[in-house]
């Protein structure tokens, strides 16, 4: 007898129970019923007031307020502390000698040059308007008393000037253009033959005699050597007691001592008032030398400069040894950038600059140059940080790609004053030269070109693509990010 023979439902299908009559007996019926679908719908307005009206949420609110307000104090809090507690770079109060421009100048003093009209005083006087005008501040004036001068009296010493006339008009005219004049007394016998009583001390009265008798025509300072005699404790301090009685706040007189050594004697007198004897140190930036040093001697040159920490004693930077001529415009860019003030010479390192009659890019370098030290802060009184760094040549047929020679470093020096850095990149090579782009990758992505040597340079890209000319020399003025 078969199975299930009795049963209402089909063979395999479920028993209806629950479900309306018929239902249960139809194959087509869903296994499970459909759930139906909820469909959201925002609140309106009524019923969010409600919902935002209770207490939970008010506290919630509470909270969330209490906390913003709190940590936005925190922020202020803590931003205010990092600017007090940073350290911030204060200006320095520079001396007049501290923002000038030193132009050295040998005039003829003759009557026979001055009625010719050539490279005389009266031709000095009338370029006074026009190199003031270029950034020049004082004129040392050089070759006024002869090499065998001395103070043995006043009478005799200023009998040894070519024309006394002629450097009181220099100094008059000199006041009208604002350009100070420092007298050169380098080599000068200032000690005199005289002798006080039984001793061999040589007595220093004519020499502070000579001091006030110029100081009183107007000069704003005077230029000895180190070899001087009169290069000793002693005998400075006495010289600086008759420059005190006539200095002011605004014109102080100063003294210069042009360094011929390799190490300098202390110039500081260490008593309760630490007296300095010396305002400025002329240092040559090159050795002295009868030829054209080379391009090896140049960078090594630049390199120990660059390298030796910086003293307490201003420098102003002079030339020095003989260089060609392809170097002198990376030179003056190297002195305009150094701390200290700079010295250039008359008709020998750029005479072509000061020809106002044919402008040319040395005009421009040196007015660009001029320029942006007499306005930025970090070429006036920055930090120096030497780069020492790779670089690779753009030659190959470069006479050190084939060599054991190391390839030839570009120079380069950072000037760092709060957050404006300028990077100066000299290149003293007769070959151009390429930065490694692996060099110093924290150096700010934001910059603006100010000089090179040529003058020919904008629109740069990048400051990584950069590549050096022969004797090029490239100022950029950095930015940290967010300034």
């Amino acid at each position: 007898m078969p199975l299930n023979a009795g049963a209402e439902t089909d063979y395999g299908s479920l028993p209806g129970a629950g479900l309306p009559a018929g239902e249960g007996a139809s194959e087509t019926a869903p296994l499970l019923a459909p759930v139906p679908i909820h469909q959201w719908q925002p609140m309106n307005r009524e019923q969010l007031e409600t919902t935002a009206g209770g207490s939970g949420w008010r506290a919630a609110r509470c909270y969330l307020v209490v906390l913003f307000w709190l940590a936005w104090m925190s922020m202020l809090a803590v931003a205010a502390v990092i600017v007090v507690i940073s350290p911030k770079p204060v200006p320095m109060s520079l001396k007049w000698w501290q923002k000038c421009l030193f132009y050295q100048i040998q005039p003829e003093l003759s009557p026979d040059v001055q009625a010719e009209g050539s490279e005389g005083i009266n031709v000095v006087c009338e370029h006074l308007p026009y190199l003031k005008s270029v950034g020049v501040g004082a004129l040392i004036l050089q070759g006024v008393f002869h090499k065998k001068a001395s103070t043995a009296n006043l009478t005799e010493l200023t009998e040894s000037l070519e024309t006394k006339t002629q450097i009181q008009h220099l100094l008059t005219e000199g006041n009208k253009a604002d350009l100070r004049v420092v007298l050169d007394i380098c080599e000068v016998n200032m000690l005199g033959n005289e002798i006080i009583g039984n001793s061999n001390t040589p007595s220093n009265h004519s020499a502070t005699d000579l001091l006030r008798f110029w100081l009183e025509q107007g000069v704003a300072g005077f230029v000895i050597c180190d070899t001087d005699p009169a290069f000793s404790v002693e005998i400075l301090l006495g010289w600086r007691a008759v420059f005190e009685e006539f200095s002011t706040q605004q014109e102080e007189r100063i003294l210069l001592v042009k360094q011929t050594s390799d190490v300098l004697r202390p110039l500081t007198v260490w008593t309760r008032s630490n007296i300095t004897l010396v305002n400025v140190v002329m240092r040559s930036i090159l050795p002295k030398s009868q030829q054209p040093l080379s391009s090896e001697e140049v960078a090594k040159a630049i390199a120990t400069q660059l390298q030796t920490g910086q003293e307490d004693m201003w420098t102003s930077w002079t030339f020095g040894g003989e260089a060609s001529d392809e170097l002198k415009r990376l030179l003056m860019v190297l002195m305009m950038t150094l701390p200290g003030s700079p010295a250039f010479k008359y008709k020998e390192e750029i005479d072509r600059t000061w020809d106002e009659k044919t402008p040319n890019s040395e005009v421009a370098l040196f007015s660009t140059l001029i320029h942006s030290k007499s306005r930025e802060e970090a070429l006036l009184y920055g930090r120096l940080t030497f780069l020492p760094f790779n670089t690779t040549n753009s030659f190959s047929l470069s006479p050190f790609s084939n060599s054991s020679v190391s390839s030839p470093p570009v120079l380069a020096f950072l000037r760092s004053w709060g957050c404006v850095q300028f990077l100066v990149l000299l290149n003293v090579w007769p070959e151009p030269l390429s930065l490694d782009p692996a060099w110093t990758p924290s150096l700010p992505e934001n910059w603006v070109f100010v000089a090179s040597t040529g003058m020919n340079r904008v629109g740069l890209t990048s400051l990584y693509s950069i590549k050096l000319q022969p004797y090029e020399a490239l100022v950029i003025k950095l930015f940290k990010p967010g300034d």
